[in-house]
């Protein structure tokens, strides 16, 4: 009991200073959302309580997501919020699924370029809408006409003292926020953002200032469990494709961020398909509440691990006190200033853009820091399912390319045949330069093709080097003979083994 008891202390603080910290952001991811406060707090209740008893990971925290803001944002304005818990429900079913189907693992196997990609393109469209929000104006439905519009914006706060006095406040959040992590330790033990927050909360009561507040809905009313009518909506191929894209999205994201908070902590590891399938059963919980979709969070989860915590008993005891704030102080929302969640949440999309990495891969692997900006422009043009279905395409094009690197080498002496080496995996992809070097050698003069060094041979290479052997031996193009050595299988070592590269009929001798 002695040894089980400084762990539950450790807990115990760590609990209070993640709960600290979810606090302001289950609020503003909500607001940002465009759905009642409350439910990014019954998010946070139930990433605690019903994630964090569940095994899969030990030390993540779930909860509503920055990273899920724009996809809620554009699921509520097309289906309307009465099918957000639906569509949650169905997302927690099939990860559920997935999770039983053991394909946690698989998720480790995507591009972290489009990984990456995909937190610029959210953090992106987070920092132009709430620009908007923390100038009290209204922000266009779409990414690019959000930025698109931001001069205009510009124009119309210029001009009013109450969008400058809102704006103030929502720059100053951001610069407390930045300034906070310098200090001293005593005073960091506060979390910044919640700091930021009470301080612009004082600041509009003292000072009266003539901003937005958060709008309270009372937690009862907040709650909208799906009615029987709206799971006929789940017949509608745009509803679907939401549902697919919050659970490819959501488990992406949590698993990404439990192989990040591995990294943090000598504990024990995670194990991905279980912790999927947690994550799964949570959001099964918040759709039957009509609450926004969680994830495992890194800003939680590292605030987590670095106040000490041991045990999964820290995320469970931050969600108890979640829930003891939603049930004594609901009216403590409706004083909160809308600006001051704008600059968290300005704060937040800024960090989701990877610039040193960015910088590093330009150095060192431009082709997927090709990747990460075209990923991220996609999600800003077009949406956030398409832009990482466009990202995902163009790294599986990139790896189809490196992979079918091919080696040609022509030696000619004058006499004799002309010798030309194939060496590599010959594909599609390199047929122009293949055909274009083989076209290019003298007509008439017999060619010995040796295909022994190949390690692949795709069948669109295949039929097109016989095309050429026939057209080069043909009567009309000078009687050039083509003899092509191919691999044989080694009958000594292994009878049964068949040539590496398929034999390839060779041309007339």
């Amino acid at each position: 009991m002695r040894r089980l008891l400084p762990f539950a202390r450790q807990d115990f603080g760590a609990s209070l200073v993640v709960f600290l910290v979810a606090l302001p952001l289950c609020v503003g991811v909500a607001v940002a959302s465009g759905v009642p406060a409350e439910l990014g707090l019954i998010t946070g209740i139930v990433g605690g309580i019903v994630t964090g008893l569940l095994p899969g990971s030990s030390l993540q925290v779930s909860g509503p997501a920055a990273g899920m803001t724009v996809l809620v944002f554009e699921a509520v304005r097309e289906h309307g919020l009465p099918m957000l818990g639906v569509i949650v429900l169905a997302a927690g079913l099939l990860q559920l699924l997935m999770g039983a189907a053991r394909l946690g693992r698989w998720f480790r196997a995507i591009s972290v370029s489009v990984v990456e990609g995909m937190l610029a393109g959210i953090g992106l469209v987070i920092i132009a809408g709430q620009l908007y929000a923390a100038a009290g104006l209204d922000a266009p439905a779409s990414g690019l006409g959000k930025i698109a519009g931001l001069p205009d914006a510009v124009l119309t706060a210029v001009g009013s003292t109450a969008a400058l006095t809102s704006l103030a406040l929502g720059g100053g959040t951001i610069v407390l926020m930045v300034v906070w992590k310098r200090l001293p330790r005593r005073i960091r033990a506060v979390p910044g953002a919640l700091a930021a927050v009470v301080l612009a909360t004082v600041a509009t009561l003292l000072f009266d200032l003539p901003v937005a507040t958060v709008e309270v809905h009372g937690l009862l009313n907040a709650v909208q469990p799906p009615g029987s009518d709206a799971f006929g909506g789940l017949l509608s191929v745009g509803v679907l494709g939401t549902v697919l894209a919050f659970a490819l999205i959501a488990s992406a994201e949590s698993l990404f961020s439990a192989a990040a908070v591995d990294r943090l902590h000598d504990g024990p590891r995670t194990h991905y398909d279980r912790e999927l399938m947690a994550q799964g059963a949570g959001n099964t919980v918040c759709g039957l509440l009509g609450a926004l979709p969680m994830t495992a969070v890194v800003v939680r989860s590292s605030a987590n691990v670095e106040a000490g915590a041991r045990t999964r008993a820290s995320r469970v005891l931050h969600g108890c006190w979640l829930l003891l704030f939603v049930a004594l102080l609901p009216g403590a929302l409706a004083l909160i200033p809308l600006p001051a969640l704008a600059g968290v949440l300005l704060h937040a999309g800024w960090k989701l853009i990877p610039l040193r990495q960015l910088a590093t891969l330009w150095r060192e692997h431009r082709g997927e820091a090709l990747i990460l900006v075209v990923t991220a422009g996609s999600i800003v043009a077009v949406n956030m399912f398409e832009g990482v279905l466009i990202g995902l395409a163009l790294a599986v094009a990139k790896t189809a390319w490196e992979a079918s690197y091919v080696r040609l080498r022509i030696s000619d002496e004058g006499t004799g045949p002309v010798r030309v080496v194939l060496g590599g995996n010959a594909t599609f992809l390199r047929l122009p330069k293949i055909l274009d070097s083989l076209e290019a050698l003298p007509p008439g003069r017999p060619v010995e093709l040796d295909l022994t060094r190949l390690h692949h041979l795709d069948h669109a290479c295949r039929v097109a080097l016989e095309n050429w052997a026939a057209r080069h031996s043909a009567p009309g193009a000078g009687s050039g003979d083509v003899r092509v050595t191919a691999p044989v299988p080694d009958d000594d070592a292994d009878p049964g083994r068949k040539p590496r590269v398929p034999v390839m009929a060779a041309g007339r001798s």
